[in-house]
């Protein structure tokens, strides 16, 4: 099969960051289904792997990344009941497995859902990570139930981004909170309201445009900076409060600034439940049966915004390129 992969962490401006390859079809085992795939998206884990697995060395084989795709199950393991051939999937992956940037791909069934019927590969391929993130950070470990909220205000610090999108969404269908995103441009600010912000503010002035006394936030979800934005987020939280983020801190914070308001701390990271092997691990397959309901239905909508076109490592780098420039909307996706 051809794959796209490195050998070595190099700028994605040197044409030789990532490569065509070609390699074996992967066997699966006994619980793993065998997917010919036909879309992918692109996350910031992405281009974050590609410039750290290899930054002093050259892998002996290409390293073969990505984690979002939908496809048609070719083959199934002895041991997979909820699939059949034929079947259209999608999902996001285990890091610890060679990943989408190829033709075939064997996935674990309990991390793998139907596709939404009612959504092309592209937009089906924009969601599986961001969805499993969003959600898992919602319910999993701010523990908000469907349905609540009332009254009250979650903030949403990178509206625009793939999580974000997907979060704002998935907040206005499945609780009662008012949802204030972030943005600072005029594009973004347009993204957000159409995913269903009820009001967006400017992650540069947040201290300056949300009152911590009127705008009580219950709970904060960070998508992009946590550093950058510790001491308006510890400033903003109502006491009790929850604050999830999703992005190493790139320098030291202060922890015991939560303890006055009993502030609850969560880290959020998709991959938790495959790269542990955890007994709930096929939550993500329940969680990805209901975005496909929800898709289905009209309740949510493909956070897919730009579209590309090709397994090769030219198109490849320039979505990494778009990716790493900070300004991506939604979800760069490309079908092959």
């Amino acid at each position: 099969m051809k794959a796209i992969g490195f050998t070595r962490s190099l700028p994605i401006s040197n044409i030789s960051s990532l490569n065509e390859y070609e390699s074996d079809k992967p066997s699966c085992s006994s619980n793993e289904l065998l997917v010919k795939i036909k879309a992918i998206s692109i996350n910031p884990v992405d281009y974050k792997v590609r410039k750290n697995s290899a930054e002093n060395e050259e892998l002996n084989e290409p390293k073969i990344i990505g984690w979002d795709a939908a496809g048609v199950v070719e083959n199934v393991g002895s041991n997979v009941e909820n699939f059949s051939v034929g079947d259209e999937v999608y999902y996001a992956g285990d890091i610890t497995k060679p990943g989408c940037y190829a033709e075939y791909q064997c996935i674990d069934d309990a991390i793998v859902a139907k596709k939404p019927a009612k959504l092309n590969w592209m937009e089906s391929a924009a969601l599986p990570l961001t969805a499993l993130t969003a959600w898992e950070c919602i319910f999993d470990r701010m523990n908000i139930a469907e349905g609540e909220g009332k009254d009250e205000k979650v903030l949403i610090i990178g509206g625009a981004g793939g999580v974000g999108s997907i979060a704002i969404q998935i907040l206005k269908e499945l609780t009662q909170f008012e949802v204030i995103a972030t943005a600072s441009r005029e594009d973004t600010v347009e993204w957000c309201k159409k995913m269903g912000a009820d009001r967006v503010v400017n992650h540069h002035k947040l201290l300056e445009e949300l009152d911590k006394e009127t705008d009580s936030i219950s709970y904060i979800l960070n998508f992009a900076d946590t550093s950058g934005h510790w001491e308006a987020m510890t400033k903003l939280i109502a006491p009790q409060g929850h604050i999830a983020c999703i992005v190493n801190t790139s320098e030291n914070v202060d922890l015991n600034v939560l303890k006055e308001k009993s502030i609850s701390f969560h880290w959020e990271l998709m991959f938790t439940r495959s790269m542990f092997d955890t007994k709930d691990k096929s939550k993500q397959h329940e969680i990805l049966t209901r975005v496909s309901e929800l898709a289905d239905t009209g309740k949510i909508i493909s956070t897919k915004n730009r579209e590309f076109h090709g397994l090769n490592a030219e198109v490849f780098r320039e979505v990494h390129k778009l990716q790493e420039s900070g300004k991506s909307i939604g979800k760069n996706v490309i079908e092959f």
